[in-house]
């Protein structure tokens, strides 16, 4: 079993940044790839960026992209999501996810990861 969590949300001004953490346990040396999803109640989970464990290729959103920014920390189950120039269609619950196979596919969908985050609130006002 992996555990999964999120921190590092909150409310901000329109053009501010926020740096999201998340740190998966419970499996070392197991875990092949996280990722980011947003959702806003009533609507389906949206991709947002993810990495592969080994960092050789990142993915984002068309809607984040150049704004926003997925790192890993090495050595250790943790990424990381920059996010800069936040807009209120930002505004979202983010979720953390994680992978325990490897490959290259389904790294934009939700059935690319097996274990999740319980989610952080993220809120930009106007």
């Amino acid at each position: 079993q992996v555990q999964v969590e999120e921190s590092g949300g909150g409310l901000v001004q329109a053009g501010a940044s926020l740096r999201l953490s998340c740190v998966a346990s419970g499996r070392p040396g197991g875990i092949f790839g996280m990722g980011w999803f947003r959702q806003v109640s009533g609507n389906d989970r949206e991709f947002v960026a993810a990495i592969t464990w080994n960092a050789d290729s990142t993915y984002y959103g068309a809607s984040v992209k150049g704004r926003f920014t997925i790192s890993r920390e090495n050595g250790k189950n943790s990424v990381f999501l920059q996010m800069n120039s936040l807009k209120p269609e930002d505004t979202a619950v983010y979720y953390c996810a994680t992978r325990v196979w490897g490959g290259h596919d389904y790294y934009t969908e939700a059935r690319g990861y097996d274990y999740w985050g319980q989610g952080t609130q993220v809120t930009v006002s106007s």
